[in-house]
């Protein structure tokens, strides 16, 4: 790595770091730029072991030594920029309480088939808007037994760098890729040996408990965004509709806390 030091707010050098609380910028330059941004010391490590690699770090001096020792193995020549506090959160829009953002390419997506082969349980995220949701559904299903996550043309983005955070660097861990739409994804799913299970409420649906006790060798869970559900087109592919039984009057969980606790109970 090389180390330079930065005073200045509109160097060009920090172009990739610029105004990350613009969603709706990040949505158009990280997958056409081909980067996402890791944050944390962790998270760089986790994505570094995944064989991700950075264009750039951007650290304040006190946690420098971390990057060093990140970036000494096996990292090619990586720039470093060094910058204050006040100029980290003048460049990004908010404080960088964690110490360092890296910039990093984006890998090339994965096939469908490459990702679930050999795998018995595989989550499905089927439009899920909410960055801090799909995070933490990658880490429930980096610490509950799922072997693949897959999610829809349309669920956010799981290398944006709230849902990375809130994975604790989990979407590294957890092979991923993105699903074609239903009339393509279905039928190659149950070619692959998957049975899908939809998670709805339905006056068919099968209780999570019965469906484990006789779970098919390979199924696939499919979770939709709260408040509208799946779709009427992931429910029409699904083999089955499972039902979390709740208690209390409360209808449904959080989709993270739902697709957690449909995986244990597959465990």
């Amino acid at each position: 790595m090389h180390i330079e030091t930065i005073v200045e707010a509109d160097d060009p050098r920090l172009a990739d770091y610029r105004d990350l609380t613009d969603v709706a910028l990040r949505r158009v330059l990280e997958p056409a730029g081909g980067l996402y941004i890791a944050e944390s010391a962790k998270v760089l490590g986790r994505a570094i072991a995944a064989g991700h690699r950075p264009r750039s770090v951007l650290v304040q001096d006190k946690w420098l030594a971390d990057v060093r020792e990140l970036l000494a193995a096996d990292v090619d020549d990586v720039p470093v920029f060094v910058v204050s506090a006040d100029l980290a959160e003048s460049v990004t829009g908010y404080a960088v309480h964690r110490g360092l953002l890296a910039a990093m390419h984006r890998p090339s997506p994965l096939a469908v088939a490459d990702v679930v082969r050999g795998a018995r349980t595989v989550l499905i995220l089927e439009d899920i808007m909410d960055h801090t949701n799909v995070g933490a559904a990658f880490r429930g299903a980096a610490g509950l037994g799922a072997d693949a996550v897959l999610v829809s043309p349309c669920c956010a983005d799981p290398l944006y760098r709230r849902s990375v955070r809130v994975s604790m660097g989990t979407v590294f861990q957890v092979p991923w890729t993105r699903l074609p739409e239903w009339r393509e994804a279905g039928p190659q799913l149950k070619d692959l040996g998957f049975v899908l299970a939809a998670l709805a409420l339905a006056d068919e649906a099968v209780p999570l408990d019965e469906f484990a006790a006789r779970r098919p060798e390979r199924v696939a869970l499919i979770m939709g965004a709260e408040g509208d559900g799946l779709s009427r087109k992931a429910l029409a592919v699904a083999d089955t509709v499972v039902t979390i039984p709740m208690a209390g009057g409360v209808d449904s969980l959080n989709v993270a806390a739902a697709s957690a606790v449909a995986l244990w109970a597959l465990r």
